[in-house]
């Protein structure tokens, strides 16, 4: 049984040990010549204000992962537009019930404040 695995296995450790090699190769024969120029914080051109790291507030993490918490459930639509014909009215009361579970969580996060910039 494991033996079926044996290929995949064998291509995953290939391509790790192919992608290490390339980069390594090219972290050590590539040029190296840092500046202070060179290390300091783009900002479209413009002279940077203040340090080039700084702190993000939580609430742009939390928008950030609701979004893409939402945009992959979206991905689910097109499979069941697809074979919508097929389904019948279970397809249509699955993805009736998918939806409203989709509202209460967007609710439950826009009555939080999760969704309210400052």
């Amino acid at each position: 049984m494991l033996l079926d695995y044996l290929p995949i296995a064998i291509l995953v450790i290939l391509s790790t040990g192919l992608a290490a090699l390339i980069v390594g190769i090219g972290h050590l024969l590539g040029p190296n010549r840092p500046s202070e120029r060179k290390m300091e914080s783009y900002e479209s051109g413009m002279r940077p204000i203040g340090p080039g790291t700084r702190r993000l507030p939580v609430r742009f993490y939390l928008i950030a992962v609701l979004f893409i918490l939402f945009d992959i459930e979206v991905i689910f639509f097109l499979p069941w537009a697809v074979t919508f014909r097929q389904l019948g009215w279970f397809g249509l009361i699955e993805m009736v019930v998918f939806i409203i579970i989709l509202l209460v969580g967007y609710v439950y996060a826009w009555k939080k404040g999760a969704l309210e910039w400052e």
